[in-house]
């Protein structure tokens, strides 16, 4: 809700967006557009969760000790592989492909077993990805590398 003084309407700036300028929204009788509050309040609480977390500053922490701990998992096994260049690696998103390709749905079946989900490759290129985003604990990352290791052992 906005509430805004008749003598401040029309008084907007030329790059003022749309949907904040309220001269526009009040001569449409607020129909002019709906701004996406859901979203916003989404987006409210994720910051306060972040904060919870210790702000930025930790989750880049965590972001990184994860990034460390899973790329060297794949890196020194001879049944993983990851196709970007290290000094391209991102550590929220990691790609990896398995020694024989024929084993990725079984792969992706046993890991779903083991409840971890969703690391099927992007549609395009196949393979892996673990996406280890800042909602993923630093525990889930120790049980996809240990199932990554268990995994290995009984197919290599």
């Amino acid at each position: 809700m906005v509430i805004v003084r008749e003598d401040l309407l029309g008084r907007a700036r030329r790059e003022t967006p749309t949907v904040l300028n309220y001269k526009l929204v009040a001569d449409e009788a607020s129909m002019l557009n709906t701004p996406p509050t859901f979203t916003w309040y989404v987006a409210g609480l994720v910051f306060k969760w972040l904060k919870r977390q210790g702000g930025v500053v930790r989750m880049g922490e965590t972001q990184s000790r994860q990034g460390r701990e899973a790329l060297p998992a794949i890196d020194e096994s001879d049944f993983y592989s990851n196709p970007v260049a290290r000094a391209s690696r991102s550590w929220m998103n990691v790609p990896f492909t398995l020694a024989r390709p024929e084993l990725d749905k079984s792969f992706v079946a046993a890991a779903g077993e083991a409840g971890l989900v969703n690391l099927e490759g992007h549609r395009s290129v196949g393979g892996m990805r673990a996406s280890l985003y800042n909602a993923m604990p630093p525990e889930g990352v120790d049980v996809l590398i240990e199932f990554m290791r268990d995994f290995a052992r009984r197919n290599g």
